[in-house]
């Protein structure tokens, strides 16, 4: 096994903090955006660029609710997201269990 086998989508680290935190919810629990911007402390931008490729990826689905001021967005994990993070770390895992 190699360290070209990680997927490098899940390999950046606000990526990989944004999918490793979702999947600890519950299966199908979104977050907020807000609620993930805090507890990532990334910047409102630098979260929706990252969230942007996540769900071109179908690791993500994104729900946005209500208009203006009252709009919500909500953030989940696919089906897609959780299995290409559990690859990612039993990748990781068969390449430090070498060491």
């Amino acid at each position: 096994m190699t360290a070209e086998a990680l997927d490098p989508l899940v390999h950046e680290q606000a990526r990989l903090r944004i999918l490793a935190t979702l999947a600890a919810l519950p299966e199908g629990v979104a977050l907020s955006f807000t609620r993930l911007q805090d507890m990532l402390e990334l910047t409102p931008g630098n979260l929706i660029t990252h969230l942007r490729k996540l769900e071109d990826a179908g690791y993500l689905s994104s729900k946005k609710t209500g208009n203006g001021t009252a709009s919500r967005t909500s953030i989940g994990l696919t089906g897609r997201g959780r299995a290409a993070l559990e690859a990612y770390t039993a990748t990781l895992r068969g390449l430090l269990g070498g060491l």
